[in-house]
Formats: structure tokens, sequence, C-alpha cells
């Protein structure tokens, strides 16, 4: 599992790739912190590389969706493979975060494009 943390458009990008469960929730849950603490004002979570996600994922992403809530920023979700997009449908947060195939779509959307 590796995360990086990067800007696209005016954004914080955090990236993951490979598996994302209970064991590696915290360095997600740090990541997707420091990049909230770099003051962007907005999010993507790139999940495009990421190859199996659990609900403990869920938790890193719902607290960093109402930490930007609370200063009116946004956050967007890319994950464009439909087995990481099935655990947003059945959970029902598929109506909560937005969820793109692309990190320039999802830029696109934060910006209002």
């Amino acid at each position: 599992m590796t995360f990086s943390i990067s800007t696209v458009g005016g954004h914080g990008v955090v990236t993951a790739e490979g598996e994302l469960d209970v064991s590696t929730s915290p360095e997600l849950r740090r990541t997707v912190n420091a990049a909230l603490d770099q003051g962007n004002g907005t999010l993507i979570v790139d999940l495009s590389a990421v190859t199996f996600m659990d609900s403990t994922t869920l938790g890193v992403l719902i607290g960093a969706y109402n930490r930007l809530r609370e200063t009116g920023g946004g956050l967007a979700v890319v994950c464009p493979d439909d087995r990481v997009r099935r655990v947003f449908r059945i959970t029902g947060l598929d109506k909560v975060f937005h969820l793109f195939d692309t990190v320039d779509s999802a830029a696109e959307s934060l910006s209002g494009s």
C-alpha cells in the first residue's frame, strides 16, 4: 500500500494504491489529514489504483468529508473500478460522496466548471 499527496488545479489530491483495509486505514487517515492541513479547502481522493476497500476506508473518507464541510470545502472521490464503487453503493454513500472516473473530472467539478 502506498499513499501520496499532490495537487491538481489547486485541489489537494491523495492517491492510494493497493488494498485499503483495517491495517492500512491509519496511514490513509494520516495522509488525508496531512493533505487537509495544507489548507487547499478541497480534496480529491484518488482510488483508481485501489484493488480492495473495506468499511474502515469509508470511515476515513467520512471524517475528511465532515472536516471539509465544516469549512465550506469539498471532497471528490475517484473510483473507476466497479468493485470499489460497489462498496459506496451498498452503504448508500454513493449519495453522499461525489464519485468520478478521473482526477481531471473531479477537479473540474470542485472548481465549478
